[in-house]
This record gives structure tokens, sequence and C-alpha cells, in this order.
């Protein structure tokens, strides 16, 4: 099938493309924004601070402080975005800008379809040797057929497109984790659900996950600057699709206040993940009100803020301009002051993700005391051989991002054609371990189909590959009947030997 030819093979390295512009004295970390004092309104960014009960904005929360930068960054800097057609004439100053970002990311079906009628070259290659060739009309009917049965809306930043080498889009690793081709899908295993993790089981209030005795997940909101096929939580996060229609998590106050009372009332929770959606859609105000509540409770000894925005959209953290690293490090230091820890968790699963962008948003984290961890999903054809992972997980950890997991692809549908046996991570880890310092190391992990939380991939009860049927305990996860319970995970059918699959 076509999807296995992403498996292996120099297509999977593949890089951002030759760079020959540069930028020329751009301020270190911050976004060339003539006015800092307009810091982006929730006008600008559609996400407003809070919904009443009639729809209206509302804050009570006061404006972050801006902090002025100074030190410069080396000059000569590739402007690698002039190499997508539309963004050819686009200086350094507005690409930097997360106004500018928000503003032109590519939202929706009819921009979708805009947009690579322009960036989409006459021909692009069918197969990965480049012997046979699609036209253009081909490559879009084939995303568009796709977007139509996936059950994600489509919503990607200007970074992020621009990382993906658009000469050679059909076996992009990035395009392949954003982008359904139809040709490529396959037939859901019977075993795929929208909730594998049966996170709406798990919620005592709406927008609240408690599994762990320890721990909670927070979902503030339902909406990510780009969104994930392979989204565990395609249940809620996002737009409705024409396949689901989803169980939205507004911001509203009402909301949220349940989940405080919660949080607070229940003296087992020590902590809590702020997630989504994606934490880098809440307003600065927002961030700040949540990491001040959490601070306040007494039962709360961490929490962290969930965000792929460190990948998809690197120029939040240099900003200035825009409060929502602000924000951040405010409540990492209020945190520390306290005595309790603040992390950021980010989501890079491919070494083309990383520019010098993304590496000086990392360094400013690091220079303020935030720490930021990286959670990375297996993906087939986009990170399932060692020579990419293993790159990945250097890469991170040479810019201070501490590789935390490496997750198994979950069991939610529509992405077949994304999931690994579980031997594939097995071996991952296998010959990985032993490259790298320890405490730079990802733990390789399954979190469990039918929310038995996370358990290392290698500490299954039983595997047969011949079945593709592996099975976990989970002693520490109880309530909701899982006392005893066996977990059980599928790895996908066509790896499967054909006795097996039939």
């Amino acid at each position: 099938m076509l999807s296995l030819l992403f498996r292996h093979g120099p297509s999977v390295h593949l890089r951002a493309p030759a760079l020959a512009r540069t930028v020329t004295a751009v301020p270190h970390r911050q976004a060339q924004v003539a006015d800092v004092g307009k810091s982006l309104d929730t006008a600008a960014n559609g996400i407003p601070l809070f919904l009443n009960r009639k729809g209206a904005a509302q804050s009570t929360v006061p404006a972050p402080i801006v902090r002025p930068v100074a030190t410069a960054l080396p000059q000569h800097r590739d402007e690698f975005w002039r190499e997508v057609p539309v963004w050819e004439n686009v200086s350094a100053k507005d690409f930097l800008s997360y106004r500018w970002s928000v503003a032109n990311t590519v939202q929706g079906t009819a921009k979708l379809f805009k947009f690579l009628q322009a960036v989409v070259p006459e021909e692009v290659p069918l197969n990965e040797s480049g012997t046979q060739m699609q036209s253009r009309d081909e490559f879009i009917a084939d995303v568009m057929e796709g977007v139509a049965a996936a059950t994600m809306a489509i919503r990607m930043t200007p970074y992020i497109l621009s990382r993906v080498n658009w000469k050679n889009p059909r076996h992009d690793p990035i395009i392949r984790q954003f982008l359904p081709l139809k040709s490529v899908l396959m037939p859901d295993h019977p075993k795929l659900t929208l909730d594998s993790l049966h996170e709406e089981a798990d919620s005592p209030v709406k927008g609240l996950v408690h599994r762990y005795s320890d721990k909670a997940l927070f979902l503030p909101t339902s909406v990510c600057p780009t969104y994930c096929m392979f989204c565990t939580r395609s249940y809620a996060v996002g737009a409705d699709t024409d396949t689901v229609t989803k169980a939205s998590l507004k911001p509203t106050r009402r909301r949220w206040e349940e989940a405080f009372a919660y949080i607070e009332n229940t003296p087992a929770l020590q902590d809590i993940v702020v997630s989504g959606g994606d934490s880098y859609y809440l307003q600065p105000d927002q961030l700040r009100m949540i990491g001040e509540r959490l601070i306040s409770m007494p039962n709360i000894k961490r929490f962290r803020f969930a965000s792929k925005g460190l990948a998809v959209a690197p120029s939040r953290v240099l900003d200035e301009s825009d409060g929502w690293v602000n924000a951040l490090i405010d409540v990492s230091n209020k945190a520390k002051k306290a005595g309790k820890a603040v992390a950021l968790h980010t989501h890079f699963n491919h070494p083309n993700e990383i520019s010098w962008i993304s590496k000086d948003a990392s360094q400013k984290l690091f220079e303020e005391g935030v720490m930021v961890r990286n959670q990375t999903v297996l993906l087939r054809g986009v990170n399932d051989d060692v020579e990419t992972m293993a790159k990945l997980i250097r890469d991170l950890a040479d810019n201070k991002v501490f590789p935390y997991y490496v997750y198994q692809c979950d069991m939610v549908e529509r992405v077949e054609h994304l999931r690994t046996p579980l031997q594939t991570i097995l071996d991952l880890e296998a010959r990985i371990r032993g490259s790298i310092a320890g405490f730079m190391m990802p733990q390789f992990v399954v979190d469990l189909p039918g929310g038995g939380g996370k358990r290392l991939a290698c500490s299954y009860e039983s595997y047969d590959p011949k079945t593709g049927l592996s099975t976990y305990m989970a002693p520490a996860v109880t309530g909701r009947d899982k006392e005893n319970k066996v977990y059980e995970y599928y790895d996908p059918i066509d790896t499967l030997p054909r006795d097996s699959a039939t």
C-alpha cells in the first residue's frame, strides 16, 4: 500500500529546501513589532477571555507587564518562509509577529484549497523515487477528499507550513501529520474509537479528567494553533467536521469554576495538567489567572501547561508585544517562590519542525528558568525509524527541551495509516537507549485504551505479533471498575502476517 512506502528511506528525512535569503539585525527573542504597547487583543485572536451566558467577553485580570529585550541575535538568519510562494515577500518583522501568524493561519477548506493552488508545483512526485508524477490538481483533489473523511478540522500556522518541502509534499513528514490524503487513509481497525482513552467517562465535571489518584487533566479550551490528524481528543478539539460533531469545551467562567472547585475539594490531587485544545490559545490574562489560582491551592504541588505552540508557532514566545510568554514566565516564577513546580510540555514529532526560531524561543524559556519537556507521538512514515527518532531526541536535548515521552499512537479513528505495531516502539527504545544521557532519554509508553493511563511499552503482560494483541495492567489506576482490569492494544491490521489478518 502507498502508506507503507513511508516507513523507511530517505523521504522520511527530508529537510527544508535550500534557503537563500537572510534576516539581518533581528532583535533577540522579539518580533519587530512597531508598537509593543499594542498587545494582541481578543478580537484579533478570536478567543475571548471568558464567555458569559450572553456570549460577551469578560475579564477581571490586570494587563501583563511587558519586559524590555535588548540583546541582539546574530545576523544572517535564513528566511526560510520566503521559499513558500505566497510568503516570498514577507519580512522577518511580519513573520515573527504572532498577530501576523494568527491572521495568516490556513483554516478551513476554502483557505486550504486557495493556499495549495498557490504553493503546489504543477507536478509533484507520486512515488518516493520520483519516477511517477501527479498533477497539482490531482494532489489537491486527494487532499480535499481526505479532509472530507477526516475527524479533525484544518488549521495550520504559517510557521509549520513553511517547514514543508512543497516540491515533494506527498512524502513530507509534516504534511503527513496535518493534511490527510484520501489515497493514504486506511480502513479503521474495528477497535478504534473517537475517545479511545475514555476521557469523558473519567470526567467528574466537564473538561476535567481525573484518572490518576493525584493528578487531573484540565481542559480550559478546545482550540489549538494547528490541528493534528492523530489527535487523541478528536471527540472535542476543533470545529465540527463532515464526520464528527465535537463535544466543544468553550472557555466559560462557569465551567472553569466547576473544575477549580473540584480540584480544591479533592485533597488527593497534587498535580494538574492544563491542556485543551492547547494552552497557547489561552489569552495571557487567562493563563495568569489559571496559574495563580492553582498556586493558591494548598493541595496543588505542581502543574504544567501543555502546548504544541513551541513547535508550530514559536514566534509567540519571542513576540514581546503579545504578552503570552511574559504571563508564563511570571506564573513560573510565582510558583517557585511558593515552593511549587511549573513546566511547559510541548510536542515536536520530527526534526524538520525545528528552526532557528524555535531554537531561540527555547533558549529564551531556558534563560527565564521555565522548564520545557517534550512529548512525541510515534507515527508511521514520520518518525518510526531509528535515525529520525534519535535525531529528534538529540536536537531537542541540545535545545534545552527535555525529551519526556514517546507515545504509541492512540487507537483513535481515521489514523490507521499512522499507527505502528508495538514492536516498532520496542525496537526504537532498545536501539536508542545508551546513545544519549539517561536524563535526556524519553520514556516510550502506551496510553492504554479504556483509560488505564500511561505504561511503559515494554511492560506488557503479553504480546503476540502474529495477532497484534498486547495486554497491560495498571494496578495504580483504580475506580470505575478498573481494579484488575486487563487493557488491550491492537497493532494495525495491515502490519499483521497475512494469515493472521484474514
